[in-house]
């Protein structure tokens, strides 16, 4: 016996993950197979369940629920202990040794407490006695559900944290870079990182804390350029209740919250020589007393420092500190620009554009050989944060699945021409920018082949049924033939 039940829609749960300023997302069926020879059990249930936003299907014995598991396994079985051939106890073992992530809630007419703790001992989830409470049955599938979605967002976010925290690429200059991090990370050591703006110094200093021992310490950033002369004691070192008006409570600076952690001095050239003076006291005595405080606290922090800037160019200039450019230069790491890691352009495209498919939650662009091969001819001053917006604008600007050379406009020295109509430009939002593009798009080319979806959809290069989705969102169903 197998009862499928009519849906309304499709149901799905979805989840969108914010991390830094990406995105990811989780879709997630919400399927349960319900297994009972008592067909009215099956209908009465999967009623309910379905009115819940659930996706079900049901069988009459065990060895068909293995049969309906092997060919779609759901997310969660509603298993009857008495059943005619193979009782729930066996389906039960043949379950969770063939597939352990589904979640079995037993269900019996004539339960004891024997047979639920040996179920449970089995790894089934909960035991349900007969007559049902549908109350009770909602409220624990509602919860197993809460449960599969918190430990498939717990995993992604663990790939997360690691894809983001590492350096995209295989070229020479990368891979040396990958290997003295990989080196200098377990170590305390002091490490300063220099290189260009949009190398990636910040990628580099979050991968030298999570291959460090302190990994599961704080790590936190002083963007040393953006903190006023008269606020940097405050900030870096916290201050009292009342030490200043305006201190209307305590609070720890970074150098606190670092405590066991990283401290990621980003920009610390911008830094003023006074503020150089102050960091340079703390560094070397390893404690602080907060502004208005007359205590001494001990600090225990990793210092990595980044800039742009030539420091022996700017010590000769007198805007930077000798004592400090050698007390942070124990071990010096240089980013390399693009421009010196071209062999790694595809490779960074590639990311660029399925990290923007999943934040936009897209179909996933492609991109030509030869719309690679234009893209590696240019220097990309701005580097890898360059070509990342760059990317960006294409997935923008370029209607069809995949973009080609002809998509990319002349990209010549420094100044790059892209011929983006000023209205896209006003928009809030890279996601209505994108949104109101492809709405305009797509009703002029409707218009263009006179509302024909088959002839539009061939026209740009889109599947028949995309179309339809994207005429129904934005409202275009009177343009229709």
């Amino acid at each position: 016996m197998l009862v499928t039940f009519p849906k309304k829609e499709l149901y799905s749960l979805f989840s969108v993950i914010t991390w830094g300023n990406g995105y990811f997302i989780d879709h997630m069926r919400k399927t349960i197979l319900i297994v009972d020879d008592e067909k009215s059990i099956c209908l009465s249930l999967g009623s309910i369940l379905v009115d819940e936003g659930y996706e079900i299907f049901s069988a009459g014995s065990g060895e068909e629920a293995i049969k309906i598991i092997e060919e779609d396994p759901p997310s969660l079985v509603l298993l009857d202990i008495w059943l005619p051939g193979v009782d729930g106890i066996e389906t039960l073992k043949m379950i969770k040794s063939r597939y352990p992530q589904i979640r079995v809630i037993m269900i019996s007419g004539h339960g004891t407490i024997e047979t639920a703790v040996k179920s449970t001992k089995l790894g089934a989830f909960d035991f349900f006695e007969k007559p049902l409470s549908m109350e009770k049955v909602i409220l624990v599938v509602n919860h197993v559900f809460e449960l599969i979605q918190l430990e498939e967002e717990n995993k992604l976010l663990k790939q997360k944290i690691s894809q983001d925290y590492e350096l995209t690429g295989n070229s020479l200059p990368i891979t040396e870079l990958k290997e003295m991090i990989s080196i200098v990370a377990p170590t305390n050591a002091w490490i300063l990182i220099m290189g260009e703006n949009g190398t990636g110094k910040e990628l580099v200093a979050r991968s030298i804390h999570k291959q460090s021992r302190r990994a599961f310490k704080p790590f936190v950033e002083v963007n040393c350029a953006a903190i006023p002369e008269d606020l940097i004691e405050s900030e870096l070192f916290g201050h009292e209740k009342g030490s200043f008006t305006g201190a209307t409570e305590k609070k720890r600076g970074k150098f606190d919250l670092a405590h066991e952690g990283t401290l990621f001095l980003d920009e610390v050239a911008d830094m003023s020589l006074k503020a150089q003076a102050k960091i340079l006291r703390i560094l070397q005595e390893k404690k602080f007393e907060r502004v208005g405080g007359n205590t001494l606290i001990p600090t225990d922090v990793r210092v990595l420092a980044a800039t742009n800037k030539d420091l022996e160019q700017e010590m000769e200039a007198g805007r930077f500190r000798q004592d400090l450019y050698y007390r942070l230069n124990v071990i010096p790491l240089r980013v390399p620009p693009l421009r010196e890691r071209k062999e790694d352009i595809p490779v960074l495209v590639n990311w660029f554009l399925k990290e923007l498919t999943i934040k936009e939650h897209e179909e996933e662009k492609a991109i030509t050989n030869d719309a690679v091969g234009k893209l590696m001819d240019h220097d990309w001053p701005g580097n890898v944060r360059e070509l990342k917006n760059f990317i960006e604008r294409l997935v923008i600007m370029i209607p069809q699945h995949t973009i080609t050379a002809k998509d990319i406009p002349a990209l010549t020295g420094n100044q790059q021409k892209y011929d983006i109509p000023a209205p896209w430009l006003t928009s809030d939002s890279f996601r209505n920018a994108k949104m109101e593009f492809e709405k305009k798009f797509i009703m002029k080319k409707l218009q263009e082949f006179e509302g024909n979806v088959s002839k539009t959809a061939e026209a740009i290069g889109l599947e028949r049924s995309n179309l339809h989705r994207k005429i129904k969102r934005y409202g275009l169903d009177d343009i229709l033939k």
